[in-house]
Order: C-alpha cells, then structure tokens, then sequence
C-alpha cells in the first residue's frame, strides 16, 4: 500500500454527471446541460430525481389527470439522467408514473438546487476564491 487515498472509490474522476434533456425535442437528441462533479452517487441521484419531480410539478395543472400530467411533461419537461453509475444511477422510468399520479406536498422533494455542485464553485467565486490575484 502506497499510503495515497484512492479518491475514485465512491466515484469516477471528476465524480458522477447528470444529463438533462429537453423532452420537447427543442435540442434534438443532444443534451441541454450536463451537470458535472457530483463527489457521490447519492448526491446525483437525489440531484436528478429532485430534478425531474419539479419539472413534473411545473408541467402540472389543475383538474389534469396523472396521464395528462406525462403527456404536459413529455412534451414540454425537462428529463435528468445519472451518467457513470451503471444500474445504480437514477432514471426517471423508475418513478415518472408515481410523480404523474401524486402531486408534491413537501418543496424539498423539488429543491434540486441545495443538490447543484455548481452552487458550490458560484459560493467560491462569490467569496473571491475563484479569482486570481
């Protein structure tokens, strides 16, 4: 043993990404945005799941049934995918029908922000981190 930490043990260098993807094919096949740098798979997959229930909720509207709710979303939302992680990253397909059929009562189930590594490098550079002097 070199004494070195292994820091690719819980992730892939430069850690897990998330790809999100216009459902309204405004971009084609090509992602909109893909989210790097999540240090665990935890964080990107409650990242990415968090991501998708709040483009659910946004793509919801009074009286649409769960059905007309995935249409709305197919059709105008947004879908995160966690790239690297082989089975154990998050897809929407696992969840999507519950999210059409059960409204969200909690906001924190939707706050994919506090979950955002960019948050972090934005912290950085607002404390003058980032800069070089």
């Amino acid at each position: 043993m070199s004494g070195d930490f292994d820091d690719t043990i819980f992730a892939p260098k430069g850690g897990f990404s998330v790809v999100i993807r216009d459902l309204s094919g405004g971009n084609g096949a090509e992602p909109v945005e893909i989210v790097r740098n999540f240090p665990t798979l935890l964080q990107a997959n409650g990242f990415a799941r968090r991501y998708v229930r709040d483009s659910i909720e946004r793509c919801r509207a009074p009286g649409l049934t769960p059905d007309e709710v995935l249409a709305a979303w197919f059709a105008f939302g947004e879908d995160a995918e966690v790239t690297g992680a082989e089975a154990q990253g998050w897809t929407s397909g696992a969840e999507i029908r519950d999210f059409a059929a059960t409204p969200s009562r909690d906001p924190e189930e939707r706050n994919w922000r506090i979950l955002d590594p960019r948050r972090l490098e934005d912290d950085a550079d607002a404390d003058g981190e980032g800069e070089e002097g």
